[in-house]
């Protein structure tokens, strides 16, 4: 059960990042300047989020890749049910990630390479109810339009969607009924126009990764 707090003068931030050096070296930064900000969790983990007695706070700043199977997607609009706005963060980031971050309502991306100023400006934009409009936000959001989509027809998105959860090509072949080479061309399509946008989905435990960063699949 969450509980409803009393306003703070400062706004209470929680860290999540599978490296807990991320995690020290951002909370002894925040903590070290005035800022109006109180770093009041630092995790590793989402189940560590949720399961601390100082949760719901104002601002969260999640790893965009935590390894652990659950959609950024979902762990936003969990955040928001719980009155947590979030600004996502990574060193690497994936346009399409950081696309599905802000349409389930986060307020901001900031990548690991910017300063820890970056991210003050964006947590107290985020504690303000606003989108932290910076360059690489804009870049995962707009970019050439390559970025957000890969351009797949109907059918390739179907047949790796089929794929991905672990179907054998025959088995694709007959859900999309057509011959195991269609499916093999559409899969191999497929995975092209995502290499063509720098994600690659070479093996089947990157296809499934993907899948459920996008929804497409559930964790199990």
């Amino acid at each position: 059960m969450i509980h409803k707090r009393e306003k703070s003068a400062f706004i209470r931030v929680a860290i999540v990042d599978d490296h807990q050096l991320v995690v020290d070296g951002l909370v002894a930064h925040l903590h070290s300047r005035r800022h109006g900000i109180h770093v009041a969790i630092g995790e590793s983990s989402w189940a560590g989020l949720l399961a601390h007695p100082e949760f719901p706070v104002d601002v969260v700043v999640l790893d965009l890749n935590l390894d652990d199977n659950v959609p950024i997607g979902a762990k936003v609009r969990a955040l928001n049910a719980a009155g947590s706005s979030t600004i996502v963060m990574s060193r690497h980031a994936e346009s399409s990630s950081v696309h599905g971050a802000i349409r389930a309502g986060a307020l901001g991306f900031v990548p690991k390479t910017e300063s820890a100023d970056e991210l003050v400006r964006a947590i107290h934009s985020a504690a303000a109810g606003h989108r932290y409009e910076n360059g690489p936000l804009a870049g995962a959001l707009s970019g050439d339009g390559k970025a957000l989509d890969p351009g797949l027809g109907r059918q390739e998105l179907r047949a790796i969607m089929l794929y991905a959860s672990g179907r054998s090509i025959r088995e694709v072949a007959g859900d999309m009924g057509t011959t195991e080479e269609t499916v093999k061309s559409y899969i191999k399509r497929a995975r092209r126009k995502y290499r063509d946008i720098g994600i690659d989905l070479g093996t089947k435990i990157l296809l499934r990764r993907h899948g459920i960063r996008e929804g497409w699949l559930t964790p199990e």
